[in-house]
């Protein structure tokens, strides 16, 4: 904190040396003084960023965004460029989480692998080895396609709900959507059930005061994942809780790419037909669900429900493959080791969805190497996204995926915000992580990876009929773009490290 503190009056400094030397006329030799500050202030930036031993080209980077952008390069890199923050920013919730996972989670417990085949076992082992959390297998998964068939089933069960509904959204709208959820929740809330819901303070912006009084009125705990009023000296802001999750009972639980708002039922004008992928879940793997939700509770509340044994008593379903809940963010390993993992394991495909894909150099080679071993390598992509510099800094990696023989596609129905990774048609991964750095280090999220289950077929299907709606890139035309389009995806490119 110390060290916030001091940057922050870098910062001062820098405003009161850049006033002084352009707009007074102070004696030469204390503007040179304070010329001289400011340089200091810099060098000091540019040695503690190259302690962090990032890549190379990150670092030049920010060195060329501090030296080239005064003052306001030097903000936007204490609030976006320095992902050591994280190591000590969030080391209280990262020792209690694991402190508070061993006390429910069976760490002697030997997973029976021996029914999978190569590529499955050497997926499984790496998580059962990374994860924090165990690998279930009494689990039943069920997929759900686009937002009418995820929040019809969502509103359903909470009507359902006899003893607690637990929610956690990164985006939480006022609108049509958000208010028939608030209803059904106030509502439950007056028969006795428990209601806790955590809300994104930047991802809810627009989630109104209004109604967050309204539902506390009614009983239900609500609380804001670190609030922006609270984050201005310890700069926790840039880091955003992304996870989707509800559970109800502990018996039923909900994850995956749908935020709450009717943008998400296609009934945005603007945005048109929303293409996006959920899942539900029954059995065993609720319970491993349900206490990521009471760690960020926790930490949000300073409330310990995760030792009690009404919230980790593990509903029972019938077997269906393996199931294991992965959570990660600036207190973990971050995914892109989960999905590098998976990628390497490929034998035969590897499909690809992601709205923002803007992957690290890791992502990259092992796409570029599973296709070069003959391994078929599918990406889909939105055609247009909701953000400039991911659709560009996004187009900027196609040429050289297309060079190695991967298959990019265009989706054109809509937009397409689904977070979905296939590997051979039996192993795949559904939830809250983007395939960019943002996801990668930056924010909470939380994934599902399924082994051998049969709802990884259901996937299967939906991405082909996905790709009837999608355009395949032909790298003849691609090649052809404008000078215009090419500078556009070079200039977003900058930014990849921050997107």
């Amino acid at each position: 904190m110390l060290k916030r503190r001091i940057e922050f009056l870098f910062v001062l400094v820098m405003i009161v040396a850049a006033y002084f030397v352009f707009f007074t006329h102070v004696a030469f030799y204390l503007k040179a003084a304070f010329i001289s500050f400011y340089i200091a202030i810099i060098l000091i930036s540019v040695y503690s960023l190259m302690l962090e031993n990032r890549t190379a080209q990150h670092t030049l980077l920010w060195i060329y965004v501090l030296v080239f952008f005064p003052i306001l390069g030097y903000i936007f890199y204490l609030y976006s460029g320095q992902l050591s923050l994280k190591g000590y920013l969030f080391k209280s919730k990262r020792v209690n989480d694991r402190e508070l996972l061993r006390t429910i989670e069976a760490r002697d417990y030997e997973p029976d692998f021996s029914s999978l085949n190569d590529h499955q076992r050497c997926f499984a082992q790496y998580c059962d080895r990374a994860a924090l959390t165990m690998m279930n297998n009494a689990t039943q998964t069920n997929v759900l396609k686009n937002g009418a068939e995820t929040f019809e089933a969502i509103k359903k069960c909470l009507k359902e709900a006899q003893h607690f509904i637990h929610m956690e959204y990164y985006i939480f709208r006022s609108d049509r959507l958000g208010k028939e959820i608030i209803d059904i929740l106030m509502e439950k809330a007056k028969e006795g059930v428990a209601v806790r819901f955590l809300y994104d303070a930047m991802g809810s912006l627009t989630f109104a005061n209004s109604d967050v009084e309204k539902m506390k009125k009614a009983g239900i705990q609500v609380h804001p994942f670190l609030p922006i009023k609270l984050g201005f000296f310890n700069q926790k802001f840039n880091f955003r809780n992304h996870r989707k999750i509800i559970i109800i009972d502990g018996k039923i639980g909900f994850v995956g790419g749908l935020n709450v708002g009717v943008e998400y039922l296609g009934e945005d004008e603007k945005i048109g037909f929303w293409r996006d992928t959920h899942l539900a879940l029954e059995g065993a793997a609720v319970q491993t669900l349900h206490a990521v939700f009471l760690l960020d509770w926790e930490y949000v509340c300073s409330e310990c429900l995760l030792q009690e044994d009404s919230y980790i008593q593990p509903a029972s379903a019938k077997e269906d493959g393996l199931v294991h809940v992965v959570a990660t963010g600036p207190d973990t390993p971050d995914m892109s080791d989960f999905y590098y993992t998976m990628i390497s394991c490929a034998t035969k495909s590897i499909w690809i969805a992601s709205p923002y894909f803007v992957p690290n150099e890791s992502i990259r080679t092992a796409l570029r190497v599973a296709a070069r071993k003959g391994i078929q390598v599918r990406i889909m992509l939105p055609e247009i996204n909701d953000g400039f510099l991911t659709q560009y800094a996004t187009r900027s990696y196609i040429p050289e995926l297309l060079r190695c023989g991967i298959e990019i596609y265009f989706y054109k129905k809509g937009f397409m915000h689904q977070k979905v990774l296939i590997v051979d048609g039996d192993v795949a991964s559904i939830g809250t992580a983007n395939m960019d750095m943002r996801s990668f280090q930056l924010n909470f999220e939380v994934n599902v990876f399924l082994i051998g289950c049969s709802s990884v077929q259901d996937l299967v299907t939906h991405y082909e009929e996905d790709i009837k709606d999608s355009e395949r890139v032909s790298p003849v035309q691609f090649y052809k773009r404008s000078m215009l389009e090419r500078s556009k995806e070079s200039f977003a490119r900058l930014f990849s490290g921050v997107l």
